[in-house]
């Protein structure tokens, strides 16, 4: 997509500050933190919102996320002591980016509701 600004992170004309990359997921940190840690996971393929994820190959790339971010806690450190995970879906949930993404939020203890 074109006008999709995860989709220009993804094709190097937007910098980012990488965590993790391979060849069907990329990792960088939020440009506006709501937590020490906060690490957007997301897929190299435009998936608009998790409402789209319909097939096999989106269950799969779904699933990559979550282990991805479980790798990521784990190398950064935090992973015995504690992360939340948040997917926003759609406007009233509070997604802002229309390319699927997770959140990875650590560093602190985290109440809720989210915050």
């Amino acid at each position: 997509m074109s006008d999709c600004i995860f989709c220009k992170i993804i094709a190097g004309s937007i910098p980012c500050n990488r965590v993790y990359e391979d060849e069907e997921i990329l990792a960088f940190h939020d440009i506006h933190p709501t937590a020490p840690y906060h690490i957007l996971i997301i897929p190299k393929h435009h998936i608009a919102t998790v409402a789209d994820l319909t097939t096999t190959e989106d269950a799969l790339i779904a699933g990559k996320l979550l282990v991805v971010a479980g790798q990521i806690a784990r190398t950064l450190g935090f992973a015995e002591k504690g992360y939340r995970l948040v997917f926003n879906a759609n406007r009233d949930g509070g997604q802002e980016v229309y390319h699927v993404h997770l959140h990875l939020l650590a560093g602190r203890a985290m109440s809720w509701p989210a915050g």
